[in-house]
């Protein structure tokens, strides 16, 4: 006896190639419009945290200055891909087993001051100014040294 004679009817389970092409464009569509909106999230939060471990390098480098850690003076170098805190006042002098580093990322310039130095016991720096850090996206932070040492951004 056929299945049309038994009054059952075959139904055929699946996705038809329209319904799966459909799918697969928007899906395509939804990650294109999406990835230049990550790619710029991804850069503000490099800044973001740049700006962040830099601060805290200045504000780490002012408080070991001032509990006279090591009995020194403590500073900060800036370079355009790493900054360094050090004991000392010579980044070229100075005893590399106490640097604390921070890589910075490609997509991030630095313009302003390259180095603080933090005198021993008041902490008092020996300049006075901002680093600022600017992105490939044109956003930029700024981190201001005042001549009391007070670090902010």
């Amino acid at each position: 006896m056929s299945h049309i004679a038994s009054g059952i009817k075959r139904r055929n389970s699946g996705f038809t190639l329209v319904e799966l092409l459909l799918s697969v464009t928007i899906i395509g569509m939804m990650a294109g419009l999406s990835a230049p909106v990550y790619n710029e999230f991804m850069v503000r939060n490099d800044l973001d945290v740049t700006t962040q471990e830099a601060t805290a390098a200045l504000r780490r480098a002012q408080t070991y200055a001032r509990a006279m850690n090591g009995d020194s003076a403590w500073s900060v170098e800036i370079q355009s891909s790493v900054v360094t805190l050090f004991k000392g006042t010579n980044f070229a002098g100075r005893n590399t087993n106490y640097d604390e580093t921070v890589s910075l990322p490609s997509t991030i310039t630095i313009s302003g001051l390259t180095e603080v130095q933090f005198a021993k016991l008041t902490g008092a720096p020996n300049t006075a100014g901002n680093i600022v850090f600017t992105s490939n996206a044109n956003d930029s932070r700024t981190i201001t040294v005042n001549a009391k040492g007070m670090v902010q951004y």
